[in-house]
């Protein structure tokens, strides 16, 4: 009964609301069934349990609650519920249609996390990508949000033909059960089919290069909605699946190498992108890249409690960032850094200690949350590989930059006339003390309860062995990733305003641009190519057949019919003309009678003769 709560409250829930929008109430709805969710999801963490039933014949749907899918169950709901507590101090998003879309966005990540075997994970999978497409277009009138969704929705489901292609693979390879833990024991070329498509599904959905690029987009949706999919669930859902099909990445030999790599190339390339984006919310999609790549790491190295670890630490510190963040452009009407939003710490202190304890988390320092996770990750790389070490000390390195950026803009003290408001703008003093007039409590003690997380996340490395990494990093390591956060920090703090900003590195390394040239454009053309044939070409076959139809329906019409009339006359006259010699005979005189029938039997008679001599 717990799976079944877990799962279908949320989904029951968000498909009422999503269907009667009801006027009223929504939020008090959405809310309540999130803290139930929560509360689920917890005991569901303690008593883990376990069921399955018949799909197909010999096909198994399994859901499970174990380890990893505890860890990540809780934070999924817990993320829900902060999501839409702070999402209610926004008008617009006091819907049914908002929190129907949402929770029914988490039943889909929640049954995604518990699945033990590949088909519900696939109709899951699917449910949270039209979910997703339908939030970050959430704001129907917004052309740009519209488009953003429709990118993230066919970049990540071109991605997901990979699931497929695995599907496909394990019932070939023979494991029709298709449980996830057939994958590692697959047999034969099965085995790299399956591991391969599980790959590209998981890195197009956790916004991995080559795939980042969508994830830019993204942003033009509300940000509850970007605190929900883009920490803790829709991304974190590519590095879970790598996390929980870690065994047979490893089997297949090349597939984890491969994986571990892209991950910490996207941690480091990605953590470059934040650090010189200018909106604040771009910055923070771009770091969740960066993080969720230490996430692949951990599964290319076969670290699985560590890349938990890190999951649980970054979904923390991200969805405090990007609530704070929303809260921030509600107040501000702004999401500029060098604009709008410096000094907006100053002006709203509560929520700008809440930021700070997010974006120190972010940066690595200790002994904040993500310090113990990105070197928990770390140290399995460094047994893998040197290079890998070194990549991913780099990459952390970034972390901190952007961090400190961001942290030094929107505690900078706000000269006379300098960055306006929504505010200002209108004539009204911007918020002092803001948190108090201008915020809901609920929302402030929510980010206050998410600092609170993102700064004692790393306790939870001590804590149940899904958690707790192995190897643990050693002194030496947490000290130099320390250090190297401390000086990531100082360097943000004195270059803030004079950081190069390579226009690559600005629009995301060009990878939307690089798509459309080579995949979009070219797939165009030959749609255009094929059509051309089709109207052209293959077309005018059945228009051919049609048009001589016509012609022939036109032809009988006229002279064919015109013969038929003409053959019915003709044997109608010669019917008449039959008739009427042979009325000749019937005079009614009987000496006539007499006189044929003696005719007749003269005939006879010599035929008679003929025949007989």
């Amino acid at each position: 009964m717990l799976l079944v709560a877990l799962v279908g409250l949320p989904t029951v829930a968000g498909a009422v609301l999503l269907l009667a929008r009801p006027p009223r109430g929504a939020t008090a709805a959405g809310v309540g069934t999130a803290a139930v969710t929560l509360a689920v999801a917890v005991a569901a963490a303690v008593t883990r349990p376990a069921s399955d039933v018949a799909l197909l014949a010999g096909v198994r749907a399994g859901f499970a609650v174990d380890g990893l899918s505890a860890v990540l169950g809780v934070l999924v709901a817990a993320v829900l519920l902060a999501a839409l507590v702070v999402g209610a101090a926004e008008a617009d998003l006091r819907t049914g249609r908002f929190h129907g879309l949402m929770l029914l966005f988490a039943g889909a990540m929640l049954a995604t996390v518990t699945a033990t075997t590949l088909p519900p994970l696939l109709m899951a999978w699917e449910v949270m990508g039209a979910t997703s497409w339908a939030l970050i277009g959430y704001r129907i009138d917004d052309r740009a949000a519209a488009r953003a969704g429709t990118v993230a929705f066919l970049t990540t489901r071109t991605a997901d033909l990979g699931l497929y292609v695995a599907a496909g693979a394990l019932l070939a390879g023979g494991a029709g059960a298709m449980a996830l833990t057939d994958l590692a024991v697959l047999d034969g070329g099965w085995l790299h089919v399956a591991v391969a498509g599980v790959v590209a599904a998981a890195l197009g959905k956790s916004a991995q290069l080559p795939f980042s690029f969508w994830l830019s987009g993204a942003m033009r949706g509300p940000s509850p909605t970007s605190a929900l999919l883009h920490s803790a669930t829709m991304v974190a859902a590519g590095g879970y699946l790598l996390l929980r099909t870690a065994p047979a990445l490893d089997a297949a030999g090349w597939a984890a190498p491969l994986v571990a790599w892209v991950g910490v190339a996207t941690a480091l390339l990605l953590g470059l992108v934040a650090a010189v984006q200018d909106d604040l919310k771009q910055l923070l999609a771009a770091s969740t890249c960066s993080q969720i790549g230490f996430i692949v790491l951990a599964a290319g190295t076969v670290a699985t409690p560590a890349g938990a670890l890190q999951t649980v630490a970054h979904g923390a510190a991200k969805s405090l960032l990007f609530l704070v963040a929303g809260l921030w452009l509600a107040a501000l009407g702004t999401r500029s850094l060098s604009d709008g939003l410096r000094g907006a710490a100053r002006r709203h202190p509560a929520i700008g200690v809440a930021f700070t304890v997010g974006a120190l988390s972010l940066a690595g320092l200790p002994p904040l949350g993500l310090w113990v996770g990105k070197d928990a990750v770390l140290a399995a790389a460094l047994d893998a590989s040197p290079a890998l070490y070194v990549v991913g000390l780099a990459a952390g390195w970034t972390s901190a930059l952007y961090s400190g950026r961001a942290l030094w803009f929107v505690w900078r003290p706000i000269a006379p006339g300098g960055a306006t408001t929504a505010g200002d703008r209108t004539g009204t003093p911007a918020h002092a003390g803001g948190d108090r007039a201008g915020t809901p409590v609920p929302a402030v003690a929510t980010v206050g309860g998410l600092a609170v997380a993102a700064a004692l996340a790393g306790l939870l490395a001590l804590g149940p062995e899904p958690l707790r990494p192995d190897p643990a990093p050693h002194a030496w390591e947490l000290v130099l990733s320390a250090v190297l956060a401390g000086a990531g920090l100082l360097v943000a703090w004195r270059f803030a305003e004079r950081f190069p900003v390579p226009r690559p590195l600005v629009r995301w390394l060009g990878l939307e641009d690089l798509a459309h040239r080579t995949l979009v454009r070219p797939v165009l053309a030959l749609a255009a190519v094929l059509a051309r044939l089709d109207d052209r070409g293959l077309a005018r076959v059945p228009s051919g057949v049609a048009h001589a139809a016509v012609a022939l329906a036109r032809r009988t019409d006229t002279d064919g019919e015109r013969a038929v009339d003409r053959t019915v006359a003709g044997i109608a006259d010669g019917a008449r003309a039959l008739g009427r010699v042979a009325r000749r005979p019937q005079t009614g005189q009987l000496h006539q009678y007499y006189a044929q029938a003696s005719v007749g039997f003269a005939l006879l008679t010599v035929l008679a003769v003929l025949v007989m001599s």
